[in-house]
């Protein structure tokens, strides 16, 4: 049992690395002197000791809190001055990025639920009312389907430039779903259920044109690998709005701070699956003469090696381990 005063003892060395991260955090990570770098490395090092010890306790769990999130932000500005290089950002997609996700994956399943809930509605509503694909498609869409042509014919002769076009299309769909959760949410919460209500909308308006086998034979090859990447970026949209929300403990700008680092690292190999798919999109799933199991096969391959991948990543024992905000970088401490 820890006793209170160890914790006396304690609390002025937790003060004096919060007083260094406050500095920090006002004027970088420069304006901290060589000594004072030196006292932060020792006293980030304590505080992990220190916080082994409290955890041991269950009377201590409010103490627990405050000294983890102090190690999380101390590891944070420790690590945000080592220099970028190929090896690390290596390490980063093939490590740290599928852990990552794994740590944050209720987020994304949330906007996943939220896109497949938007999808079943927009297919309800149009088989129950066929005219309802009109309002969301718009007439020039609706005739081209009604004459039995996809709207993709025109992207074989210039895959090229096609595939450009769908690359930066589907990023400014990913990136502004996930920075629309400054809104609380709302705005992630709308372009999730807007995309999933287009598919549903897309998907019963081809079944009664007699097309779904043209549009599935057409979205399978890169389907698989846009669609997860638009539910991550939605995931971390809501990381975003789960620090406006649900703060806990700590002020809604520290908790932006740390849910917005978390939520960079979601979006940014998300942009990477939405740049294959868009190549995919533009290359392979629009091409007619294309057999339909190779499309198909194209498919089941993505979601496989997108599967083996997101189970990938070793996790590390860390050092410290963030109850409930915890930064997934904390996984390379071991």
């Amino acid at each position: 049992m820890i006793s209170t005063r160890w914790l006396e003892k304690r609390k002025p060395h937790w003060s004096k690395l919060e007083s260094l991260l406050n500095q920090s955090d006002r004027a970088g990570l420069k304006s901290l002197s060589r000594s004072d770098l030196q006292e932060l490395s020792l006293l980030y090092r304590q505080t992990a000791a220190d916080l082994a010890a409290i955890r041991e306790d269950r009377g201590s769990i409010h103490f627990a809190r405050y000294v983890n999130q102090l190690l999380v932000r101390a590891h944070n500005t420790i690590y945000s001055g080592h220099r970028a290089s190929p090896m690390a950002a290596l390490s980063f997609f093939w490590n740290t990025y599928p852990v990552a996700f794994r740590r944050n994956w209720r987020h994304c399943v949330l906007a996943t639920a939220i896109f497949a809930f938007a999808g079943l509605a927009g297919a309800v509503l149009t088989y129950q009312n066929p005219d309802f694909k009109v309002k969301l498609l718009g007439p020039q869409m609706v005739e081209t389907i009604d004459r039995h042509q996809m709207w993709t014919h025109s992207i074989v002769g210039i895959k090229p430039l096609a595939s450009s076009f769908i690359m930066t299309n589907n990023m400014s769909v990913g990136f502004t779903t996930f920075a629309l959760g400054i809104t609380a949410g709302i705005g992630t919460i709308y372009m999730m259920a807007f995309n999933g209500l287009l598919i549903g909308v897309i998907s019963v308006a081809c079944y009664f044109s007699g097309m779904s086998l043209q549009l599935w034979s057409f979205v399978a090859p890169h389907g698989v690998l846009e669609l997860t990447a638009v539910c991550i970026a939605g995931g971390a949209g809501f990381l975003l709005a789960a620090a406006i929300l649900l703060p806990g403990q700590r002020t809604r700008r520290r908790a932006l701070v740390e849910n917005g680092r978390r939520a960079i690292r979601l979006v940014a190999a998300a942009t990477v699956l939405l740049l294959v798919a868009g190549s995919l999109e533009g290359f392979v799933s629009p091409i007619p003469n294309w057999p339909l199991r190779a499309k198909f096969a194209v498919s089941a391959a993505t979601l496989v090696l997108l599967v083996l991948y997101l189970s990938s990543g070793r996790e590390k024992k860390p050092v410290v381990e963030q109850q409930h905000h915890e930064d997934s970088e904390l996984l390379a401490l071991g």
